[in-house]
Parts: structure tokens; C-alpha cells; sequence
């Protein structure tokens, strides 16, 4: 069949071209569509459920909020686990799904379970789910700021208050309508309120309450419609407008009626234009700002959506009055777009290097050129793939791409093409006539295309048990497997049809029978040496097999890590101060800071994030900031070789010069991939679940101890998980029943003047705020005065209102509490993190483990679990170790089908454990650490390795049958064939060569994988050329030198 296939290719050979370069054109237009990224997007599937419920603390939020969550979601289908997270005020659950589960599908049923928990939740409190985004989606963000020596047309100040009002109600709304943008989120700046502040004194004199006041805010600030009534013929409608406008509408309200005197709001409270509490607080080289983090929609084109987003930016920046400017300060595209010129420039690297070896080697321009061919055209073919099969392109997808391995069936076929018209012009003394060509073409093709053929299947094979990995590691490697099956696939078919039809249109004139120099060259020193090997075949085998056993131990004592960091070009950096800090006091800390860092000539800008944005996608307190320390372009730095782990200790001595912080580093990208994986920001965390937190705290305190004392362990931290200071009022019952009263009515009092009640909305065009009654900012502030806050007392008979101060009712302490209560599948945890530097993940796991289970004193009821990305590690390994010994004896099962002879198939299967050797020997040159990169990098090997056995075995087979005895054989066979199967090792290794040594952005993940196949090419070639033939030597010697009868009818078939 493989024979007519080639015969019918020739004869339309015309087509054939045709319908090539249609499959090339739709390539080129699918370019067009294909989404690209930076790395693949390894979010799990995740649904976020917020709560605010303002004055709850961690515990009672935990009680009251989280736990009826937790349990309402439990058994819900596809459900993978849940982690949730209690601090004041705020209640966050995160349900993660199992993967493959669709996100809508997900939302649905978290929405019909929190509708039935609705019931059980405190009054006011509605859970929402965070938008509809990964982790990676914070791919764009901006800042509003006041150019300095900026007023408003009045002379007076910008404020903060100005820029959030021009960010709600002027950016933000553009942006949202940036298709694929799911959330713009919004921290800094303040939220401009209408504050209705009254006066506790002249609230007594005319024996009025707070409550008076609210009540006659909402009943004097709205609008009503009465229907319509017909007059002459015409319906008129009938309105009456009473919405409040300005701060004078406000103040006229009427509060009530005096013996005929009128009591107005401005009669006991100021109005003014005030400020929301807020949450969170933005700053940008140590000033204040209002910071924009634009989401994208799950499953968008990261890099299109953030440059419409940039776009819309500009636009809408035009609307802002002069003296305020919108910075655009992370844009995912550059990373993005960094990222793809490493990759494209490996590939064009590597199919250069490719096309110069294989003119080197065949010494006939047209038919290197016909060969250098097919790497576009397969690369065309697989982008449509890539597109209908919606993978990305990005640095895993395309990294793994090498074209010597896509052009080694090609090579093989041009190169015995070439061979055999050579010799049979030589044999007739003329140039051939057309069909004598097509003849000799489609016959020299089909004598090589069954090993090329299976070689191609058999690498084509080898990455398939990288689909059998699941979870991250499975995102993070299944584009990078499907890429290359689709390529190898499609370099398969144009072996097959296009280049048996082009080599016999395009090869004509005369043709060079004798090898060229660097041939020449090479088979002169190849002679000797397999004679050598063929004489101590014992030796030289025994010699192969101890150096399989060298390496193999080496392996196991290598150090390994999940994947090598990507360096994205930016720091992040997590400022942690202590529970309780106030945003006020952390903002000043964190200016100190960002002035300590202004000095570094790499460092571009630095942006921080203090507290909890309005969308609580990342809940933090005030306390803790996160800081990202955005840097020049290498070439601007003073030193651009400066490494980057020289550069973070610099800044780290530079930060530890403020005091009252707690730092850890890490990159952005980086810090978010952590966090969703495993819900913490470290690479490895030790999470000690129990019941009690103080004893939960004690054991976490004592793991944290233990961790330091481990090489390589840096940025340890124990969660913050108490040490919250709380003023507690507690009121007294006796006291309230003495006076007629219910705690609500202490507590009312109590939360209207401190953090204010909404008494309506003022309405602006578009925009709204909110009127708001709380007492004077002077009198908020004072603790001292909070213990004569006057209560009302229930009415006497004539409307008075007697008060009583709060002293008299209730008892006022101060407390220290739980700063936050984190919970992983319904269970209180606290966890230890820490950074790895220096040294490899695996290895540090393991002594952290051996300290832990020795030293840590954990007591019955409490158990300790390891996370981080390591978790990810041990679970790629366990698998691979389950479907590599699979995939392996699926290449012995196919080596057996085209020998059909049990020890021929061994012969050539023994290149895959000699080629491991060389991977392990380039891995330990280089010092590189095991990770799942490099492990990818051997199952290409085993591939690779097979194929030149095929080549060789196969051809010292044939002529065999032609009745050559056994030495001579091995030795024609051999030397015949050294061309080939230089050519595809040097075009298989020379295509990876850019990959290992490149320094652009990503290449730290692909040089593990290159590493190890170069090293293993150059191992496995010199295996083929030596150690084979005298393994074959051995074997055949044993078996009597005689081919045998199923090998026999193999052969013929292949010839």
C-alpha cells in the first residue's frame, strides 16, 4: 500500500503540489487566529464566593458566614475541594472543581446552593461569586494620577477622592466594554459620600436620635408618580419630584415639628462631602493612586484582549480633565510577546542551522532546499491543528518543537533518493530519461519508507504518555505534546506524497554518486574504528551497558524540581506587617519603602497594592501589601549580566533597612500560579490542620523553627493568623432591662456613629453616592469618647428623649483576636511557607519531612499535609512511572512488527537506555536539576534513539538477504548508512542547539528539555555507529549468522 501511495504521488505529482500548498495557504490564514500566550494557563476550575459582612469578626465570619457555605457546597458534583478564608468582615470560599468541569456549569450549581443557604446567613450579608476569570487573568493594569503641580480650574487641590470618582464613573464603565474584559477591579483613592454629621449635643437639646435623623433624610429625598389625568383631550402625567440635589436640599430636610417650630437637619448636623471607609489603598513611587486591574474572561486571547484594553485606554483617557493622566503599568502582552520572540527565534535559529547541515551533508542544493521544505509546510499544518483544537501558542506548545526530529523521515527518503540515481547514472554512463527518474525515485522511496515511516510513529508514540498526565502538570504539557504529534503526523503525510513528487520533478541533471568531502572524510575515520568495535564487540558492549549503569545511578541521585522558574521580567514583592496595622499607618510604611527601592538605576516603577480591592479577588488586611517592582529592559541596566537572584538580594538588604516589615520575593505571574494551585504564594507550604487554633498555632510555630534550620529554605513565614486588636463593647443585660431596652438598640446607636448608616442616594447625571449619618471625624476618632456615647431611652409620654451614656449599659475592652481563620475541605488550618532558593525542590521536601515527622510534636487530633508546587512534582512522577514503562514496550511491540524477529527488535531497542546516558551526563555538565521538562526531554530521546537503529538495522537486513555473509554485511551496512544517520542525529541535535543556549524570556523552561536531547543524540549516535553493529554482531553470531525465515519475508516486504 505505502508503495502505491508513492507511485500515485509521482504520477499526480501535480496535485499532490496543489493541495500542498492549499494546506500551506490555510496555515497562514489560521496564523492569523491563532491565540498566543506566555506560558499555558494551568488554573484549576474555580468558583469564588465573597461575603462582606461588615463588623463580623474572623470567628463569628467563620460561625456564621463560611461554615453554612462550606457545608451547603459539599457534595455537589465534580467537586475537587474547597478552601476558604474568614477575616474581619469579610468571608471568602473557594470551590474548586475537578478538572475538565465547565465553568458556567460550575457557577450554576455554586449559584442554586448558595440560593439555598440564603436562609441560614446573617440579615445583609450576600454571598457573590468573583468573576468569571482565572488566576492568570489579571493581565492589564493602570493608574490614575495627578501630574505634579496640577489644579483644578479653581486653584484648589486634585484629590484622592477625585481620581476614584473619575475611575468609577469615567475609565471603568469604558473598559468593561472591551470584549473579553469579565472585570476591571478597582483599589485606592476614596468613594466620594454625602456625610450628614450631626452634633450629639444639639441632638439632646432638642431630645432627638440618630435614628430621627436617617428617617427624615429617606422621607425627604425622593421621587413620586401619581398615574395621569385626561385634560382637553390630552393625557397628562403626574410627577412630583423630591430628590434631593445638592448639600442645601440636604440640610433644609425637616426632622420635626417644635410647637410650630420646624426642626432642620442643618439644625443639628453639618453637611459635607465626605469619604467612604475604605479597605484598600494603591500608591506608585511612593505617592497615592488609584490602581485598575483589568480581568480578562476565561478562555480569551490574553495578548488581544490586553491590547484592545491598552486601545480603550487611551480613549477614554481623553475624557479626563487636564492635570489627570491614565498609566497603563503591567501589560500582559509584554511578557506575551517576549516570551514568542525567544521561541521564534529558536525556531528560525534552528531551522537554519538545519537547512546548512543538510547542504553540508547531501551536497545537492535543490534537494536540501526540498528537504528544508517540508519544516514550514509541516509547521503551516500544525498551526491549523493547533487552531481547531483551540491550544494556544505559547512557550510550551511551540518550545518543544524541533525541526530536525520533523525533517528526519525526509531526510532519509532524499537521501537514499539521491544515492540510487547516482549510482545508476553512473551504472548507465548518462543523464536518466524522465521515467527512468520517477522509476529509480519511487523505487529508492519506497525502500526506505517503511523504517523511516515506523521511526516516525515510534517518536510520534513516545510523547503520547505526556497525555496521560493530569491536573497542572497536564495543562502545562499536553499543547506541547499535541504540537508535536500533529507536526510529526503531518511531516509523516508530506514524506509520503510531496516528497517522492518533488524529488523526482525537481532532482535532474546529473546527480553525484560519490559522497563529498566532509563525507569522504567521515567514512575514513568511521572505518577503522568499526572494524575496532567489531573485533571487541564484548568489550565494547560490556563498556556501553556499565555506562548505562553509571548514569542510571547518577539519576537517581540528581536533584528535582517541578518545572524551572520562567523569568518574567518583573518582581514581586509581599510586605507583611503586623495584624491590626492601619491603613493610614501601612501607607506610610509602604512610601518609606518604595523610597528606600527609588534608588536602584534597574527598577522602572514600583506599584503596591495595600489591603483588599472593591472585588475581593485577593482579600488582604491592611496589613499586608504586594508590591510589584516593575524593571527596566536588560539593556538599560548598568551591568546587564547582572544574575536576577544577585539583583533580589540586593533589594532584600535594601528593604530590611525599614523596620516594622516582613518580606518575601517572587514574581507576579509566579506568585498567582502558587496561590490558586495550592492557596498559598510559596513553593512549598506545610499546612497543620486541627481544631484549636492556639494549638494550631503552637505547632506552627514550632514547624517554622525546624524549617530554618533547612539549607535553602528562605522567606519562611507562619500565617498571620492572630494578633488582631479589637475594641469589644459587650452590653450588659441587667443594665438593659433596668432601662426598657434591647441590645439592638445599643448596637444601632453604636454602629450609625462610628461606621454610619445609608440614608438614601444623591443622584449626579449617571453618577450616584451615597448619603451617609455617622458622627463628627473628631469625635469618631476619639476611643475616650467612645464610653459617653449617649444611647436614647425609650420615649416618655410627652415625646422627650432622655439618654444615657453607653458607659452605664454596656463594658468596653480592648482584645486581641484571630487575625484570620483559613479552612481547607470543612477543616481550621494554619500553614508555614517558604521560598526554595539555591538548591532543588525535591531534595528539600524530603528533609523538611524527615524534621517534621521527627521534631514537630504533633498531638493526636492535628495532622500535618505538604503543598506548593512541589505537590504537583511527586504527582507528574508517579504517573510518568506508570505510563513511560507503557510507551516503551509499545516501541518493542512495533520494532517486532517490522522485524518480526524478537532479537533483531532488542538489538535496536538497547539505544534507548544509551541514549538516557548522554541526557543524564548534559544535565549534570550543565548542572541542571531533574524537573518535568527534562523528563519530557527522554521520552523524545527513546524516540530518536530507536530511529537510527531502524535505519541501520533494517539495511544491513537487506543485504543480508542479497547472501553477503554476516561481518561483511554489518560492515557495508554500516558505512552505507552513516550518512542518514549522521544527518538526522546532526539535524535532530543542531534544531534543539538555539533552545539550550538561549537567555530570552522562557528560555529557562525549555533548556532542561534541549539539554537532554542534545546530549542523548550525541550518546545514542555514536551507540548507533559502534556499539549496534557489535551488539548485532553478538546476537546474529549466536543465532548462526542466518537472517531466518521471518526475517526474511520482512525484508522483502520493505524492499
Amino acid at each position: 500500500m505505502l508503495k502505491s501511495i508513492i507511485y500515485q504521488s509521482i504520477r499526480y505529482r501535480w496535485l499532490v503540489l496543489f493541495l500542498v500548498l492549499a494546506l500551506g495557504a490555510l496555515g497562514v490564514w489560521n496564523f492569523q487566529r491563532l491565540p498566543i500566550d506566555a506560558t499555558p494557563d494551568i488554573t484549576n476550575v474555580q468558583v469564588q464566593i465573597n461575603s462582606e459582612a461588615e463588623g463580623f469578626s474572623p470567628l463569628e465570619a467563620e460561625q456564621r458566614i463560611t461554615f453554612p457555605i462550606e457545608t451547603a457546597i459539599s457534595g455537589i458534583p465534580g467537586l475537587d475541594y474547597t478552601r476558604s478564608v474568614s477575616r474581619y468582615g469579610l468571608s471568602q470560599v473557594t470551590v474548586v472543581f475537578q478538572d475538565g468541569t465547565d465553568i458556567y456549569f460550575a457557577r450554576q450549581l455554586v449559584n442554586e446552593r448558595l440560593q439555598a443557604v440564603r436562609d441560614q446567613l446573617p440579615e445583609g450579608v450576600t454571598p457573590e461569586m468573583g468573576p468569571i476569570a482565572t488566576g492568570l487573568g489579571e493581565i492589564f493594569m493602570y493608574t490614575l494620577e495627578i501630574e505634579p503641580g496640577a489644579t483644578r480650574d479653581d486653584g484648589s487641590d486634585w484629590t484622592a477622592e477625585d481620581l476614584r470618582t473619575l475611575q468609577d464613573w469615567v475609565i471603568r464603565p469604558q473598559l468593561l466594554r472591551t470584549p473579553g474584559v469579565v472585570e476591571v477591579n478597582t483599589i485606592g483613592g476614596y468613594v466620594r459620600q454625602y456625610h450628614v454629621t450631626p452634633h450629639p449635643d444639639q441632638l439632646a437639646a432638642y431630645g432627638l436620635t440618630l435614628d430621627d435623623v436617617v428617617e427624615a433624610l429617606a422621607r425627604n429625598n425622593a421621587n413620586a408618580g401619581a398615574g395621569y389625568v385626561e385634560h382637553n383631550g390630552e393625557q397628562l402625567l403626574i410627577r412630583s419630584t423630591g430628590q434631593a440635589g445638592s448639600i442645601a436640599d440636604l440640610e433644609a430636610a425637616v426632622i420635626t415639628n417644635r410647637n410650630g417650630q420646624p426642626i432642620l437637619i442643618r439644625d443639628v448636623a453639618d453637611v459635607i462631602m465626605g469619604e467612604e471607609l475604605r479597605t484598600g489603598a494603591a500608591t506608585e513611587n511612593g505617592r497615592e493612586v488609584v490602581l485598575g486591574t483589568v480581568f480578562m474572561l476565561m478562555g480569551e486571547n490574553s495578548r488581544q484582549v490586553a491590547h484592545d484594553v491598552a486601545i480603550r485606554l487611551e480613549g477614554a483617557a481623553e475624557a479626563l480633565p487636564a492635570g489627570i493622566r491614565a498609566d497603563a503599568i503591567y501589560n500582559r502582552t509584554e511578557l506575551v510577546d517576549r516570551t514568542i520572540e525567544t521561541v521564534e527565534k529558536n525556531l528560525v535559529e534552528g531551522a537554519l542551522l538545519v537547512i546548512v547541515v543538510l547542504f553540508l551533508l547531501l551536497g545537492n542544493v535543490r534537494a536540501a532546499i526540498l528537504t528544508a521544505l517540508v519544516i514550514p509546510l509541516s509547521m503551516l499544518m500544525t498551526i491549523t491543528g493547533m487552531v481547531e483544537n483551540r491550544v494556544s501558542g505559547n512557550l510550551m506548545s511551540l518550545g518543544a518543537l524541533d525541526f530536525g526530529l520533523i525533517v528526519d523521515g525526509a531526510v532519509i527518503i532524499i537521501e537514499n533518493c539521491l544515492r540510487r540515481l547516482g549510482l545508476r547514472q553512473h551504472e548507465y554512463g548518462r543523464l536518466l530519461t524522465r521515467e527512468e527518474r520517477f522509476k529509480e525515485t519511487a523505487e529508492a522511496a519506497a525502500e526506505v519508507i517503511r523504517p523511516s515511516l515506523f521511526g516516525v510513529l515510534i517518536i510520534t508514540l513516545v510523547y503520547v504518555p505526556i497525555f496521560a498526565l493530569t491536573g497542572v502538570e497536564g495543562k502545562m504539557f499536553h499543547p506541547m505534546a499535541f504540537t508535536v504529534v500533529f507536526a510529526l503526523t503531518s511531516a509523516m503525510i508530506l514524506s509520503l506524497t510531496f516528497v517522492p513528487a518533488a524529488v523526482a520533478m525537481i532532482v535532474t541533471g546529473k546527480v553525484q554518486e560519490k559522497p563529498n568531502i566532509l563525507m569522504r572524510g567521515a567514512a575514513k575515520l568511521y572505518a577503522p574504528v568499526l572494524g575496532m568495535a567489531l573485533k571487541l564487540r564484548w568489550l565494547v558492549v560490556a563498556g556501553a551497558v556499565a555506562l548505562v549503569v553509571v548514569a542510571g545511578m547518577a539519576a537517581s541521585r540528581m536533584g528535582s524540581e517541578f518545572i524551572p522558574q520562567l523569568e518574567e521580567g518583573d518582581i514581586a514583592l509581599h510586605a507583611l506587617r503586623i495584624p491590626g496595622t492601619s491603613l493610614s499607618q501601612a501607607l506610610e510604611m509602604q512610601t518609606h519603602l518604595e523610597e528606600q527601592l527609588r534608588d536602584f538605576p534597574q527598577i522602572e516603577r514600583i506599584v503596591s497594592k495595600i489591603g483588599t480591592a472593591d472585588v475581593a479577588t485577593d482579600p488582604m488586611p491592611p496589613s499586608v501589601a504586594d508590591t510589584f517592582i516593575l524593571l527596566h529592559p536588560r539593556e538599560d541596566w548598568p551591568d546587564p549580566r547582572l544574575p536576577r537572584e544577585d539583583l533580589v538580594s540586593q533589594l532584600n538588604e535594601a528593604v530590611q533597612q525599614v523596620p516594622g516589615n516582613r518580606y518575601e520575593f517572587t514574581q507576579p505571574i509566579e506568585m498567582r500560579f502558587n496561590e490558586l494551585l495550592s492557596g498559598v504564594r510559596a513553593d512549598v507550604a506545610v499546612k497543620v490542620f486541627g481544631d484549636d487554633l492556639d494549638e494550631l498555632l503552637a505547632i506552627g510555630q514550632r514547624i517554622e523553627g525546624l524549617m530554618g534550620q533547612v539549607e535553602g529554605a528562605r522567606d519562611i513565614s507562619l500565617e498571620q493568623a492572630t494578633g488582631l486588636p479589637m475594641m469589644q463593647i459587650e452590653p450588659r443585660r441587667e443594665a438593659l432591662a433596668r432601662y426598657g431596652l434591647s441590645v439592638d438598640d445599643v448596637q444601632s446607636v453604636i454602629r450609625t456613629s462610628l461606621a454610619g448608616t445609608r440614608a438614601g442616594q444623591i443622584f449626579e447625571g449617571d453618577r450616584r453616592f451615597d448619603v451617609i449619618v455617622r458622627l463628627p471625624e473628631d469625635l469618631r476618632a476619639n476611643v475616650a469618647l467612645l464610653e459617653r456615647l449617649n444611647v436614647p431611652l425609650p420615649a416618655t409620654e410627652d415625646g422627650r428623649v432622655e439618654t444615657i451614656p453607653l458607659r452605664e449599659l454596656a463594658d468596653i475592652s480592648l482584645i486581641i483576636g484571630p487575625n484570620q481563620i483559613s479552612r481547607e475541605n470543612g477543616k481550621r488550618r494554619i500553614v508555614v511557607t517558604a521560598n526554595v532558593r539555591g538548591r532543588d525542590l525535591g531534595s528539600f521536601v524530603t528533609e523538611v519531612r524527615e524534621l517534621v515527622r521527627n521534631e514537630a510534636e504533633v498531638p493526636a487530633g492535628y495532622w500535618v499535609e505538604y503543598g506548593g508546587t512541589f505537590e504537583q512534582l511527586i504527582s507528574a512522577a508517579n504517573r510518568l512511572s506508570l505510563v513511560v514503562p507503557v510507551a516503551l514496550a509499545l516501541i518493542f511491540l512495533l520494532l517486532l512488527a517490522l522485524f518480526r524477529s524478537v532479537a533483531d527488535a532488542a538489538v535496536v531497542f538497547s539505544g534507548v537506555p544509551l541514549a538516557l546516558t548522554g541526557g543524564v551526563a548534559a544535565l549534570l555538565l550543565r548542572d541542571l536539576p531533574l524537573s518535568i521538562s527534562a523528563g519530557v526531554g527522554f521520552i523524545a530521546l527513546s524516540g530518536v534513539a530507536v530511529l537510527n537503529g531502524v535505519v541501520m538495522v533494517s539495511f544491513i537486513r537487506s543485504l543480508m538477504d542479497e547472501g553477503k555473509p554476516l561481518e561483511e554485511a554489518i560492515r557495508e551496512g554500516a558505512l552505507t548508512r552513516l550518512r542518514p544517520v549522521l544527518m538526522t542525529a546532526l539535524v535532530a541535535s543542531l534544531g534543539f542547539v538555539p533552545m539550550a543556549l538561549n537567555v530570552g524570556a522562557g528560555a529557562e523552561v525549555q533548556r532542561p528539555l534541549a539539554t537532554v536531547v542534545i546530549g542523548g543524540i550525541t550518546s545514542s549516535t555514536l551507540l548507533t555507529l559502534l556499539v549496534l553493529p557489535a551488539l548485532l554482531r553478538i546476537v546474529r553470531g549466536f543465532l548462526g549468522g542466518k537472517p531466518g525465515s521471518e526475517a526474511q519475508s520482512a525484508s522483502e516486504e520493505l524492499a
